[in-house]
Formats: C-alpha cells, structure tokens, sequence
C-alpha cells in the first residue's frame, strides 16, 4: 500500500471516540482511570482526587476501540468553564488522547455559549501541552496535592 493510505489507515484505528459520560458504567470508568493516574501514579490522596464535587461537573471519556484511554470532567459557573481532572492512561501517552479531550471540552463548553473563557490547573510540567492549544498562564505557581500548579485560560471567540 502506499504510504498515506497506511498513514490514514493507522490514524483512524488509534482515533479515541470521545463523549460525554452518562452511564453509570462510562462514569465508572472515568473514576478508574482517575484513580491509576492521580492516586496511583502520582500520589494524590483519594479525599484530594475524589473531592465531592463529581455530581456538579460533567464528564467526559475517551476510548479506542471501546477501551477507556482518558478522562476529564468540567463545569460552568461564575462566567467561565473549568475544566479538571484530565487523564490519559500511562500506555497510550503521546497520541493526542490529552488534546482531543481538550478540544472537545472547548468545543462544547463553545457551542453551549455558557461561557466566555475556559480555564484549568496545571501542573507545572503540562504548562507546554497547554500552551500549544491557546491557553495562557496567569498568577503564581502554587502546590495542588503536593504538585505545583499554575492556572491557565483561554479566550474563547464570539
């Protein structure tokens, strides 16, 4: 085969199919990829990771071939949507999995016209990751769960 047509071919097997949680199941598993990448992985404490604040936001999940590979949840109050918790599993890193959950958050939280600005928290590390998609750091870097942070927004278009 020629070399575009395997380049097309691989691309839409690795394309995560993203959606909105509902499901008790796809909930499920946003909470289990949470707790292998923040509690796990990182040390979070379940009371930090798991804040009570689940049942106010709306999650989303990103899957390939019907596998969970990453997670996020957001909310819309005071103006602006706050995007949190994204995570994609150790293994599938490096794929865009990150940016096209972030990606479809905007574009929801966009065409829902609830809000203005999107912003996040990001750990220090990440700050490039969300640089690349037009967020824009503001404030002082503080300790999240024991990591350093710096918050982030990005403007959406009207």
């Amino acid at each position: 085969m020629f070399p575009e047509v395997l380049g097309i071919l691989e691309s839409l097997h690795m394309r995560p199919a993203i959606s909105i949680a509902t499901a008790k199941d796809e909930i499920e598993a946003c909470m289990r990829l949470r707790r292998a990448v923040f509690i796990d992985e990182q040390g979070v404490s379940e009371a930090e990771e798991f804040d009570g604040q689940d049942d106010g936001c709306t999650h989303v999940l990103a899957k390939i071939h019907g596998i969970p590979v990453g997670a996020a949840r957001f909310r819309v109050a005071d103006g602006y949507a706050k995007i949190q918790r994204v995570c994609v599993s150790p293994e599938k890193r490096g794929q865009g999995i990150g940016a096209a959950v972030i990606g479809f958050v905007i574009e929801r939280v966009a065409a829902g016209k609830s809000a203005k600005t999107v912003r996040l928290s990001a750990q220090s590390h990440a700050l490039d990751f969300y640089r690349k998609m037009g967020f824009r750091a503001f404030g002082d870097e503080y300790l999240d769960a024991g990591i350093p942070h710096k918050d982030m927004e990005l403007l959406l278009e009207r």
